[in-house]
């Protein structure tokens, strides 16, 4: 009978996602894990097959944490703003994290993967709350990621000029933009609708007073 693992797999995936906030993926080995526990290397590999295996338990553990942002932005008052802050919020709290989840060059750590699991995790909200059509909720949501991914690359990259207050304004204009768009322009989520009316009518609108 193999001994059994002094470490719960659980454990080990924790130690490693503290390895990973600390160095990054590039930091992430047996001998960092083994040293964040303070152990050999031995209970790595009887608990994991390999160091893909590991990866991918910290791949999941980052997706948890993420998603407990999102979740975050759902309950409140207003949730498309509030998934958009609280993802702006992740890139600034967990950069390494982000880098994981939408930054990596490996294969199975893709941005556009990331993207679409959080969409539907936040379709039946979007759908509920502002009465839209799953296709109008994925058009909206995918606009919306699209901005804050763009944001939150500048910030983990440390290169955004903008303030907290500069950052809701932008998500605020673009989210009510996009979703007028949805409400007010029939055809807009199929792409089917006239681009040139659109903005002719747009030009030509008097302001409209909030």
């Amino acid at each position: 009978m193999a001994p059994k693992n002094k470490f719960t797999k659980e454990e080990m995936t924790e130690a490693a996602l503290r390895v990973v906030r600390a160095k990054g993926l590039d930091g992430l080995t047996a001998k960092t894990i083994a040293d964040e526990l303070g152990t050999s290397t031995r209970p790595i590999f009887t608990g994991f097959g390999s160091m893909d295996e590991v990866r991918q338990a910290v791949y999941a553990a980052a997706v948890g944490v993420y998603d407990r942002y999102v979740d975050a932005g759902l309950k409140e008052r207003i949730p498309f703003l509030g998934v958009g802050t609280q993802c702006i919020r992740f890139a600034r709290e967990e950069p390494e994290l982000y880098r994981l989840l939408f930054l990596s060059r490996a294969q199975e750590y893709s941005a556009m993967r990331s993207m679409q699991h959080l969409q539907a995790l936040v379709r039946p909200t979007l759908m509920s709350v502002y009465r839209i059509t799953a296709e109008e909720a994925d058009l909206y949501f995918r606009d919306l990621w699209f901005v804050t991914h763009s944001l939150s690359t500048l910030i983990v990259t440390d290169d955004c000029p903008y303030s907290d207050p500069e950052i809701s304004q932008i998500l605020t204009g673009f989210s009510i933009s996009i979703f007028r768009s949805i409400k007010e322009l029939p055809g807009f989520a199929a792409g089917t609708f006239d681009r040139d009316a659109a903005f002719r009518a747009l030009i030509g609108k008097k302001p409209t007073v909030l």
